[in-house]
């Protein structure tokens, strides 16, 4: 548990907010080439429950940042950074020739007074694509009171109350009434896994975890490349993009729903199938799939996108356009295009870089008592592209399915964002 002072510190890094959370709901819309963002609804719940330490900062920039400020005087109450599903399909084909639009939610601590809102969107290239305001006033009587969640919900790990710790909600998506006992089990399961991964494993008691049963009418998760849909609690799919393994929802009204009143920051969605696959997606959720032989590695991996906004550290150019572009550096920790190195690993190098054969013989060598940190270097291949992205490691949990942790780089950058909060 936290500290007496680390509570004092919390009570006095809102003072302009109730102990309350706003949520707010959009809808963000648009082509390849346009995006418009639309206030969908407001709801209000008793309680505050995500970052109080540093609450106008922000440690990461993301694909979109949303911002809270004072009306009268401008002063900033609130940030949070996110990436979203919407963004990512802008680089897909089929948004050059169709307009399509997603849903989006955000929780904010409530302002006391009259506060603008405001939501950004950033490009591939990290230029300001949308920008859009509206005044939240809390005397709003069209601003609902969320209702409290019916979902069955068991503790999995109870390090302090949710205000001094960060707050994980691992969701059923799939299971039946009578599947309810599997899914305790694999959410103890995925919980474990992930604290099993430094510096999650010795930073566990800055974490609760609480397991969520939304009950589904249906066993499983749809399958669009096999003709199955099926219905269940969050309405999620594989082939997101037309990429047959890239499982996601879409409903992120219906997922919030399941978890209003309970304590949460960020969510883990747990999909009752064997079949492979998964997505994360930077401050919105970690999605996959509970019964496959990779389950605890894509899980992890998963987490560390949707936690700790890390970038994916394969690559294969099949890609529709590129995502990452020379001039421009990556907002994520463990890539680089080299435009910014300095502001990435470049001090954690050391003066001689361990050379590899292969994955294999790095992990070989690392058991026979080689210093990770010896092999840190700048090696190409990363962010989906083989060319002009750089990864820090040989091989990385954000890499395979067989590398048994994160790297240094991506361990330290988790370090920092757990301390930050």
């Amino acid at each position: 548990m936290l500290s007496a002072m680390a509570v004092q510190i919390d009570l006095r890094a809102l003072p302009r907010c109730k102990d309350m959370t706003l949520r707010a709901d959009y809808i963000f819309s648009g082509t390849d080439k346009t995006a418009e963002i639309s206030l969908s609804q407001l709801y209000v719940s008793d309680g505050w429950y995500g970052r109080a330490h540093n609450p106008d900062t922000l440690i990461l920039k993301g694909n979109g940042q949303i911002s809270m400020r004072d009306e009268k005087d401008g002063q900033v109450l609130y940030k949070m950074s996110f990436s979203t599903l919407f963004q990512e399909w802008q680089a897909t084909e089929e948004a050059v020739s169709v307009r399509r639009s997603f849903e989006n939610v955000f929780l904010l601590p409530m302002p006391q007074e009259r506060a603008v809102v405001r939501v950004e969107l950033y490009g591939f290239k990290g230029d300001t694509t949308t920008v859009f305001e509206h005044l939240v006033d809390p005397s709003d009587i069209l601003i609902r009171h969320g209702a409290i969640s019916d979902a069955p919900v068991r503790m999995l790990l109870e390090s302090g109350s949710p205000k001094e710790c960060i707050d994980i909600a691992i969701v059923a998506e799939g299971y039946t009434a009578e599947e309810l006992d599997i899914f305790w089990e694999d959410a103890r399961t995925a919980m474990d896994e992930i604290l099993s991964y430094e510096p999650f494993a010795s930073k566990k008691d800055r974490f609760n975890f609480i397991a969520v049963a939304p009950v589904s009418k249906e066993s499983g998760v749809s399958i669009p490349n096999e003709g199955l849909w099926i219905e269940t609690a969050l309405g999620a799919h594989f082939s997101t993009f037309y990429s047959d393994r890239y499982l996601t929802t879409l409903n992120l009204r219906k997922l919030h729903d399941t978890l209003s009143g309970l304590p949460y920051e960020h969510i883990i969605i747990l999909a009752n199938t064997s079949h492979y696959g998964g997505g994360g997606i930077y401050n919105s959720y970690t999605l996959t799939t509970t019964h496959n032989e990779y389950f605890k590695p894509v899980v992890v991996h998963e987490f560390g996108h949707s936690f700790a906004g890390l970038g994916d550290e394969y690559y294969y150019d099949d890609q529709y356009v590129e995502l990452y572009y020379s001039g421009t550096e990556p907002w994520e920790q463990n890539i680089t295009t080299l435009a910014d190195f300095p502001s990435k690993w470049e001090s954690m190098l050391p003066e001689r870089t361990a050379k590899v054969a292969d994955d294999a013989d790095l992990w070989k060598k690392i058991a026979e008592g080689a210093d990770p940190a010896s092999f840190i270097g700048v090696y190409e291949g990363g962010g989906y592209q083989s060319k002009g992205v750089y990864r820090p490691y040989p091989d990385c949990r954000m890499k395979t399915n067989v590398a048994p942790v994160f790297c240094p780089v991506c361990q330290d950058a988790i370090r920092r964002l757990i301390d930050f909060y």
